[in-house]
């Protein structure tokens, strides 16, 4: 039951983002899962546009990162781009949400 409130809570809620805040403080390797067009229409600073379509070909990006922050501009994509790399052993993915979401935690750090 926990897991469902958790669930509904980050879709309907405030986000709990104490783990987005730490990997973000660590250097966590930031990155945009939208389409190409629109990261250029503004994205995080810092982050890297690995569209989702893109993030199985391009699993050797990931290696030996510290910290994952995966994002998109709704929630859903950046969900499925966490199944793939976890699917692929990493286990340090963290699910940002959205672009405004891991923006606003960058403003607070």
């Amino acid at each position: 039951m926990n897991t469902m409130f958790g669930v509904l809570k980050s879709l309907f809620g405030q986000m709990d983002n104490s783990k987005l805040k730490e990997a973000i403080k660590e250097g966590a390797y930031l990155v945009d899962v939208r389409t190409p067009g629109e990261f250029s229409s503004g994205s995080v600073t810092g982050a890297v546009n690995i569209p989702l379509d893109k993030v199985k070909n391009q699993i050797s990006k990931f290696k030996d990162k510290k910290h994952i922050v995966v994002f998109c501009k709704s929630g859903v994509r950046c969900s499925q781009a966490k199944s793939i790399l976890e699917q692929n052993g990493f286990q340090n993915v963290i699910n940002g949400g959205t672009v405004q979401n891991v923006n606003d935690v960058l403003s607070t750090n």
